[in-house]
């Protein structure tokens, strides 16, 4: 599987520039596989089965390396809905989808989902040979998170986030996290993705972290901190304990994985 993905990422390089961080994050070919291979690690296990899925418990189906969210027409819900973005990167990029791939999911349910073979056969085609363009969709989104994260904080901790994020930013590790995290939660903007008034998102991390000793192990325990948060605040028919482990196993590895990577920061 590592050479087969290897194979898909090589042919291209990812720059993330963001201007209201002052930071540009290139990521070489190598470096962007890397990428890939560890966000469909986190998310699917790996496995091609685990691109198309739909999680029990959840009200919508989840795609690709990213479990990028598709919502049917009239089951809408409040976490940001990400997958209709996907395919449009896709038909920026000359990729052809189908039709269907278009609209709004074609399932109300899971069931439905598990039973319709064929259009499961499809996805998972396209999304395997796709991993490159997952990857660079994910760094787009990291791209934009800065911003949409300054506008939605006080003007008083404008400062404080921004250092913060470039002082993850900043360590090649971090890169990673940042990545990973804001795919896995969200900016932490929507006032849909909220429990009792408190989100759990890139920005609530940012603001959770203490702002001592190594940058990546801060945001890491200030992760875990807000995962814990959001599950203690969540309404208790969705049952969030039992993911939690899982969750936090997750954004602990971003400090285990301290130093392993080697992504380019410079001005």
């Amino acid at each position: 599987m590592k050479s087969f993905l290897c194979i898909l990422l090589l042919g291209f390089s990812v720059p993330l520039l963001s201007a209201a961080s002052d930071v540009a994050i290139h990521l070489s070919p190598a470096e962007a596989a890397k990428v890939g291979r560890k966000v469909w690690q986190n998310e699917c296990a790996g496995k091609i089965e685990g691109l198309v899925s739909w999680n029990s418990g959840e009200a919508f189906p989840s795609l690709g390396i990213g479990h990028f969210i598709w919502y049917s027409k009239n089951n809408r819900g409040p976490f940001e809905e990400s997958f209709p973005e996907l395919v449009a990167l896709y038909k920026q990029r000359g990729i052809r989808t189908a039709t269907w791939m278009s609209g709004p999911a074609p399932w109300s349910k899971r069931s439905e989902m598990l039973g319709d073979e064929q259009r499961i056969g499809e996805l998972r085609a396209l999304l395997v040979r796709t991993v490159d363009i997952q990857t660079e969709f994910l760094v787009r989104r990291l791209n934009g998170a800065l911003p949409k994260m300054l506008d939605a904080a006080p003007s008083s901790e404008q400062g404080r986030i921004r250092t913060r994020f470039q002082s993850v930013a900043s360590r090649p590790d971090g890169i990673f996290a940042l990545i990973d995290y804001v795919n896995f939660k969200g900016e932490g903007v929507l006032e849909t993705e909220r429990y009792q008034g408190q989100g759990w998102g890139l920005l609530q991390v940012l603001e959770e972290m203490r702002g001592s000793g190594d940058p990546v192990m801060d945001f890491s325990d200030a992760a875990s901190r807000v995962l814990a948060r959001r599950v203690k605040n969540a309404p208790p028919s969705r049952h969030e304990q039992r993911w939690l482990a899982g969750w936090q196993n997750r954004v602990r590895q971003y400090a285990v994985e301290r130093g392993k990577s080697r992504a380019t920061v410079g001005g």
